[in-house]
């Protein structure tokens, strides 16, 4: 049986902003195209009403078990081969976009405080307290009163790649580096991934921290050709951060391209300057610790 569940994530007022023709059309294009998707039934938007996400996600994600033995994913989506000279990893283009963020309260209509991810139990605590959406909090892309131990460019999709025990079944044949990035059965290979987010013509770079909106099993569309499955956002299909939002310019509920992106093709950014989970910072700091080794070693030898 198939369990559909809200998360407790993001809960953010589903309203949408007057905007300009251009985006009104796209988001309600991209909305009949989700209603339009296979083995996934229509269902209506509400407007202003403030939804939780993912409620009880973090649970269902937790106790999540599936059996490999008794459990065989369906091959309805064609995982279509890279040849050469094409884009790995193609762009999926207009996909609705909503904005969540990392340490929301909970209020009466969302119960459940968003201070976890799918990966990670404390993450609020790890990423150094809340990530306040309001633009009068926050100065260059973060915080206005800390520094972030986090990347401030994340964003969510739906799916989580994790089991109870090990990976779910379908991974190590779904998830396109899942060979080259495996670390063992308790760590996500989708953690920390990067992916490009483009608007008009400015493009930014996040890393892949939590699972949804709504959902954390569709990799039919994740990774495959599906489109996202409808929900009460207009079929969103991708969670992007304050940081996302304003480099952007998005508004609550708009429409963007994204796709997934090999480190070497990440290029600096306001994206590169924070994070103990940044692979920018890891690898400075790896060149720093290198180098005042070699400092350390060079100075020992001409004592000698």
């Amino acid at each position: 049986m198939v369990r559909l569940f809200f998360s407790p994530w993001l809960k953010f007022r589903f309203s949408m902003k007057p905007g300009t023709l251009t985006h009104t059309i796209a988001v309600c294009l991209s909305s009949l195209s989700a209603l339009f998707t296979p083995s996934a039934p229509a269902q209506n938007a509400p407007t202003k009403t403030k939804l939780s996400k993912k409620h009880n996600r973090l649970n269902e994600d937790l106790l999540l078990r599936v059996d490999p033995l008794g459990y065989t994913p369906r091959p309805s989506v064609e995982i279509i081969p890279v040849k050469r000279g094409q884009d790995r990893f193609p762009w999926k283009q207009q996909i609705v976009t909503t904005v969540f963020w990392i340490g929301e309260n909970p209020t009466g209509n969302n119960p459940v405080p968003n201070h976890a991810s799918s990966w990670d139990a404390a993450w609020a605590k790890n990423y150094g307290g809340y990530d306040s959406p309001n633009r009068e909090n926050r100065h260059n892309y973060i915080p206005a009163d800390f520094t972030p131990q986090q990347n401030p460019f994340y964003c969510a999709l739906p799916y989580n790649d994790k089991a109870r025990e090990g990976h779910r079944a379908e991974a190590p044949k779904v998830v396109p580096w899942f060979k080259e990035a495996y670390q063992g059965p308790g760590v996500s290979v989708c953690k920390d991934r990067w992916i490009a987010i483009r608007k008009g013509n400015r493009t930014v770079y996040a890393q892949w921290e939590d699972a949804g909106p709504f959902r954390t099993d569709h990799w039919e569309y994740v990774f495959g050709n599906e489109r996202p499955k409808p929900n009460l956002n207009h079929g969103a299909g991708l969670d992007v951060s304050p940081a996302v939002r304003d480099y952007l310019g998005l508004q609550e509920t708009d429409v963007t391209d994204w796709k997934f992106a090999d480190f070497k093709d990440v290029p600096p950014g306001p994206w590169a300057k924070h994070g103990d989970n940044n692979t920018f910072v890891i690898n400075a700091r790896k060149a720093d610790r290198e180098m005042a080794s070699a400092q350390k070693k060079s100075s020992s030898v001409f004592r000698r």
